[in-house]
């Protein structure tokens, strides 16, 4: 277990399900406080009672500025912030696109990190330290056939993290990108059956072929993802900062003709 002494205070967004409750459950067992935010009701029902949950929107600004101010009142201070919202988005080519799944899609992957960093930022400012983990994609790293909302959003995450960590620098305060690449779960399994209707081939193709786009040959797991997590919110990695850090088996650039990273 990577050793995070004292124990962080951590903030992880979709933290309910998926790579997030993997997050969140990774972080915990170093001893860590844990805060998770979800609009999945049930989800956040799921969660173990010790974690503090709130049901909310992130791409609602005023929510965000009262999860903030929560924090602040409850907590003090915020050590790590897991900036992991985000959803798939629209699958089709893009002149058929609809403009406003388009704009959903930016705005949960992209507005709704802004809105934690913004909120983050000035308590890890002021306590001279922190973390800012956001979750990105492989999709961002390269051009992603029939995701143009979830691609453009994912390479957007990279500028937004870099210009934190310039910013936040001085102040010690890191920030970081995990792009996981294809993870096994509900979620991928959702994004292979919609791959597979847009191009009019089975699911089994499109998920040889993201599998075979890797030089290990295999999709990653949640648990993957959250200990790149840990690992980056850790004193271990006090010297890294700006960086994007694929968690994908190695990508290789996608051929569009099977699939996308």
């Amino acid at each position: 277990m990577t050793d995070l002494t004292p124990p962080r205070r951590v903030l992880i967004t979709a933290g309910a399900s998926g790579i997030g409750k993997a997050m969140a459950h990774a972080f915990a067992e170093t001893g860590a406080d844990v805060w998770v935010v979800d609009r999945d009701d049930a989800a956040l029902a799921s969660c173990p009672a010790h974690w503090r949950q709130t049901p909310m929107d992130v791409t609602d600004a005023a929510a965000m500025e009262g999860l903030f101010q929560g924090i602040a009142r409850d907590w003090g201070g915020l050590d790590v912030l897991c900036a992991n919202a985000g959803i798939a988005g629209q699958t089709a080519a893009l002149e058929d696109q609809d403009i406003d799944q388009f704009r959903t899609c930016v705005g949960v992957n992209l507005e709704g990190a802004f809105l934690a960093c913004k909120g983050a930022l000035p308590m890890m400012k002021s306590a001279k330290q922190g973390a800012v983990i956001f979750t990105s994609s492989t999709a961002g790293l390269y051009g992603y056939p029939y995701r143009a909302p979830y691609a453009a959003a994912k390479w957007a995450i990279h500028g937004l993290m870099k210009t934190v960590a310039m910013e936040a620098g001085p102040f010690g305060v890191r920030a970081n990108v995990i792009a996981p690449g294809s993870v096994e779960g509900p979620r991928m399994d959702g994004v292979i059956a919609r791959e597979a209707a847009a191009k009019g081939v089975t699911p089994d193709v499109i998920r040889d072929g993201y599998a075979a786009g890797t030089s290990l040959r295999t999709f990653v797991t949640a648990d993957d993802v959250a200990a790149m997590a840990v690992f980056l919110a850790s004193d271990a990695a006090r010297s890294v900062s700006g960086q994007i850090i694929a968690v994908d088996g190695h990508t290789e650039n996608p051929d569009p003709k099977v699939g996308g990273t």
